[in-house]
């Protein structure tokens, strides 16, 4: 299927940008990870690299060309594949542009010239940006975010930034990104606070010279505006507490030089979690940045350990072991919800609330896939686990079974030629589904060693948003949880998903006899719009034929 490359926006103010050179051209193979092309925004030149693999079936803009954010800039997909209506849905009218943009010209000269008059007593309108100060607003770092949660500030209000600087870690929908400083100058303002959300373009930051006034600046676009009353009762709140927490936290903060500590958000969890001080840690992170690896092979010595550290550590432990809760007292305890969360709510509703779900379970004589298992494993360096060996005959039975492949789109049903396996991945806040694209045509140790690398990165928040996009059809894997069966929400624009239990031993008839076996239960997720009932069942008895004869998966 063809995917539609758009003008990406690089920088924070960019609006639109120039196509300064193709390294590819019209009919070339391009990979997952090429430079497509040098891009010039308002602020320098940079490289844009694919997400997709495929062959490059048209260029949007061509070079020398401006176009602004989100106009169609390239089409990526299968050799020969018709694209005609990709191409005319992402033009636009220019006659119909440029009579837009004479009238909102118009329309922001009339502004200008009623402000003029407004302004004539020789104040500044509250809100005018003074000279030198650069406004930095949460940036939209993937294709499908809508917000953005700060998990850390690397910069405070006062310091001085460079141009290339990290100020903050930002939470999407899909990973949290390190946001980097396109100025120089010094941090005069943070408009949304550790741990707040805010709409993209919303007021992240200023920056500017030292000294200068921000105060008339509106930061409506942050996390939390506070009424003109109370404001400075909450300034007086918030700097004692900023107060209290500096000092509670200096030791997860700054070095024992009084310098800056540089850590990722999961190191800083962990270290606060298993009481390490930030401080005695190396980092091996670029510019020393302290990274989970560094917490995970910390061993504390006794020199770094305070003298009354253990007095402290025995009357924490004696007052925990005695807490004091009153019979019949009822609380709740209010959990921020991450990006992340939302999201996963968002789209789960939106699937179960659209898609006529039904669900399909079928049992499986594991012997055989037990046997196999045992005697691939006995090789060198080769590790197969059982999700390997579903998903693998879940990509086959897809090829013989395209319906199930499928999407709906409303007017069409879309049956993906190509298989694209979701592979539903646990993690600290949520579920992730990460995708291993063209399934079908990997071995069992390709599909383990992918799997282990790809959900290893999304559990480290590593993993980039085009490795959990374009899956076909997903598997949910709970049987090492021990749930022997359970139904799990399609995952849009997927037609299916596939629920796997654990393997259980179980008394089972073979041959007329009542013997010992091991089954596990398969429950397969259909939407009925695309995928009828005996369409389902079909693929689970092709699935259950490769599972329980594993040798079939090898031809």
């Amino acid at each position: 299927m063809a995917e539609v490359i758009k003008m990406p926006r690089l920088s924070d103010t960019m609006e639109e940008g120039t196509v300064a050179k193709w390294l590819k051209q019209k009919g070339d193979k391009v990979e997952e990870g090429d430079i497509l092309a040098e891009i010039e925004t308002d602020k320098a030149t940079m490289e844009f690299e694919s997400f997709y693999e495929g062959t490059l079936l048209h260029i949007g803009v061509e070079e020398g060309d401006a176009a602004p954010v989100d106009e169609l800039l390239a089409i990526i997909g299968e050799e020969g594949e018709d694209i005609s209506e990709l191409i005319s849905g992402g033009g636009s009218d220019d006659s119909a542009d440029k009579g837009s943009k004479e009238e909102d010209e118009s329309e922001e000269n009339d502004s200008e010239e009623g402000s003029d008059s407004d302004d004539d007593n020789g104040e500044d309108q509250e809100g005018d940006i003074p000279e030198g100060v650069e406004i930095i607003k949460m940036p939209r770092l993937s294709d499908t975010m809508e917000e953005g949660t700060v998990a850390a500030w690397l910069k405070q209000e006062g310091d001085k930034v460079e141009e290339g600087d990290i100020l903050a870690e930002i939470e999407t929908d899909k990973a949290t990104m390190e946001f980097e400083s396109f100025y120089e100058g010094t941090l005069l303002k943070i408009g949304i606070q550790e741990g707040e959300s805010a709409k993209v373009d919303s007021l992240l930051a200023i920056i500017g010279p030292e000294g200068t006034d921000v105060s008339k600046i509106d930061t409506a676009g942050g996390g939390k505006k506070e009424s003109k009353k109370s404001k400075s009762e909450s300034d007086d709140s918030k700097g004692e507490k900023k107060s209290e927490e500096s000092k509670d936290s200096k030791s997860q903060t700054e070095s024992k030089d009084g310098g800056r500590i540089f850590a990722s958000p999961l190191a800083k969890k962990m270290a606060e979690d298993k009481g390490i001080d930030l401080s005695n840690v190396k980092g091996s992170g670029e510019n020393g940045r302290i990274v989970k690896k560094d917490i995970e092979n910390f061993k504390e010595s006794k020199a770094d350990k305070p003298a009354e550290a253990k007095a402290d550590s025995a009357e924490e432990t004696t007052a925990a072991a005695q807490p004091y809760v009153p019979a019949g007292e009822e609380s709740f305890e209010d959990r921020k919800n991450s990006q992340m969360r939302k999201v996963i709510a968002k789209r789960l509703g939106e699937s179960k609330f659209t898609a006529p779900h039904y669900y399909l379970t079928i049992e499986v004589n594991m012997e055989n896939a037990m046997a196999s298992r045992k005697h691939i494993n006995e090789m060198p360096d080769v590790k197969v686990s059982f999700n390997d060996m579903v998903i693998k005959a879940s990509a086959m039975a897809l090829r013989k079974h395209p319906q199930v492949n499928s999407q709906w789109t409303g007017d069409t049903t879309k049956i993906a030629k190509h298989i694209h396996m979701g592979v539903a991945v646990a993690v600290e806040e949520g579920l992730v589904v990460p995708v291993l694209k063209f399934a079908d045509q990997m071995s069992l140790t390709q599909i383990g060693g992918n799997v282990k690398n790809l959900a290893g990165k999304a559990r480290n928040k590593k993993i980039q948003p085009a490795e959990m996009e374009g899956s076909t059809f997903t598997v949910s894997n709970l049987g090492m949880f021990g749930i022997v069966e359970f139904t799990s929400i399609i995952n849009q624009p997927n037609s299916a998903i596939l629920s796997v239990g654990t393997i259980v031993e179980k008394p089972v008839v073979k041959n007329g006899e009542i013997v010992v076996g091991n089954t596990m239960k398969l429950t397969l997720a259909c939407d009925h719009r695309t995928v009828d009932g005996a369409t389902g069942a079909a693929f689970l008895q092709t699935l259950k034929t490769y599972l329980e004869n594993p040798v079939t998966m090898l031809a």
